[in-house]
């Protein structure tokens, strides 16, 4: 076995695991990159995000077609050529994950195609077709990031059910489709199949859809998706379920306490996903967890000297690509000496892409509440944007909790068009700490869907000028 001694090694090649070793390249350290997989990219660009997004785009260009006659467009039988729309999505994959590769060769990062398991003491085995390989390094990044979790009793099959892997490999779109979970994951299959003319039940435990955003959220996205022929079913369980001659068939006890037998052609199991730290030689060193998550300081160190871990594997932050990055940033500028600005947990931007999309960043009202804020909110629909009106798209609203006393923005929570796009100023702001005046002085563009956000800042004022 060979010795190579490295700066860093990181495993696994996420958003997170690729910018950490690009950026340590940068830096000047001696970097290698672990990667199991054959492609590059990780979940969030085989297949999670970016995959996802692109079925979500066709989806979007699809119902502009099916609706066109709307906007004065003669559109005579419009046909949607699914494994054409695989095959762009598959292309897009493939490009980027190309561009990966591409990247860390230019920042001189040794690639290293294997199975990676931590030895102690800097010591990394990799596992691969050719052989044994021992690695060495100062500093060790762990970035294997998540898997879906399944029901208990089930197995993912390629055929009947599915998870976020074998969804994006259909070849057709199914007539039926029954989805197990309404997070972030969920509703946005459940809005792709949708348009491309599936019909969709969505089946969530909890009391409402989306439950980590806003409550008022949650209740808008549930209104929009009953009034696409979306059913869902909050505060419901799915049970018995079991493969059949054509599909799927369960169990549906709804929380009225009634059950009903469903059946569909393919069943989506999107209830949440488990970090990767089994089986990678974590006993092998002081590495502490919290049900399989890894704990992890404000600089991303564990307990074993040495050793950082980001992305889903690490416990407290959410699964986010772009939260993987940011702690990626921060494990690399710590041990390479340079300053590290830890992350406020309160300026994590979530987005959910579904139609009516969503974006949100801070404090729900209800938890910012809870926390003792005097809250003021201030809220603005889409009805009243012109732009919004333009686009067809003008459902939804802008909602902003503030404290009250001196103006702090809290949290803005967005469901309605590109709310992806438009939650990047309420970032921005909170990150400056800009008040609510600071915001409701700023000059927002006309006619344009970021007005919206100038309004609904005037709205905690009752000032706004078009509702």
């Amino acid at each position: 076995m060979k010795k190579v001694p490295y700066d860093l090694i990181v495993i696994g090649s996420g958003p997170g695991g690729y910018s950490a070793a690009i950026r340590a390249g940068q830096y000047g350290l001696k970097t290698a990159l672990v990667e199991k997989q054959a492609k590059l990219g990780g979940t969030c660009l085989l297949v999670g995000c970016i995959p996802t997004k692109s079925l979500l785009q066709t989806a979007d260009v699809w119902q502009r077609f099916v609706h066109a006659d709307e906007e004065g467009i003669q559109c005579e039988n419009p046909r949607l050529d699914y494994p054409k729309v695989k095959a762009r999505k598959d292309g897009i994959v493939d490009k980027h994950s190309k561009g990966v590769a591409m990247l860390l060769k230019r920042a001189k990062v040794d690639r290293i195609a294997g199975y990676a398991t931590l030895k102690g003491g800097g010591k990394v085995e990799v596992q691969a077709d050719s052989g044994l390989q021992m690695l060495e390094a100062k500093n060790i990044i762990i970035a294997t990031g998540s898997e879906a979790r399944m029901l208990p009793g089930l197995e993912p099959d390629a055929q009947f059910i599915l998870t976020n892997i074998e969804i994006l490999d259909l070849t057709a779109v199914p007539r039926s489709l029954i989805i197990i979970g309404a997070g972030a994951v969920g509703v946005e299959f459940a809005s792709i199949f949708k348009r491309f003319g599936t019909e969709v039940t969505v089946v969530e435990m909890l009391p409402r859809v989306v439950p980590v955003e806003d409550e008022d959220i949650s209740k808008e996205l549930e209104r929009s998706f009953k009034k696409q022929k979306i059913r869902v079913e909050t505060g419901a369980r799915a049970e018995n379920i079991q493969k059949t001659a054509s599909g799927v068939k369960l169990t549906l006890t709804t929380r009225d306490g009634k059950q009903e037998i469903l059946e569909a052609e393919k069943l989506l199991v999107a209830v949440g996903r488990k970090p990767n730290t089994d089986r990678i030689g974590l006993e092998n060193t002081k590495v502490e967890l919290d049900r399989g998550f890894i704990k992890v300081d404000q600089n991303q160190q564990t307990a074993e000297p040495g050793v950082y871990a980001i992305g889903d594997v690490v416990a407290g932050t959410p699964q986010l690509a772009h939260v993987a990055t940011r702690e990626g940033m921060i494990a690399v500028a710590h041990m390479a000496g340079k300053p590290a600005v830890p992350i406020n947990k309160n300026r994590i931007p979530g987005c959910t892409y579904t139609e009516p999309g969503i974006g949100s960043v801070g404090l729900t009202e209800a938890l910012a509440r809870a926390q003792g804020y005097k809250v003021k909110v201030g809220r603005f629909p889409f009805a009243g944007d012109s732009r919004a009106t333009i686009l067809g798209h003008h459902e939804g609203f802008v909602k902003v909790v503030t404290e009250e006393e001196y103006g702090e923005i809290l949290g803005v929570h967005i469901i309605g068009p590109e709310a992806f796009e438009l939650i990047g100023e309420a970032v921005a702001a909170m990150e400056a700490e800009a008040t609510v005046e600071v915001m409701m002085q700023t000059i927002h563009a006309h006619p344009t869907l970021y007005e919206a956000m100038g309004e609904a800042f005037n709205a905690v004022y009752g000032l706004s000028i078009n509702a």
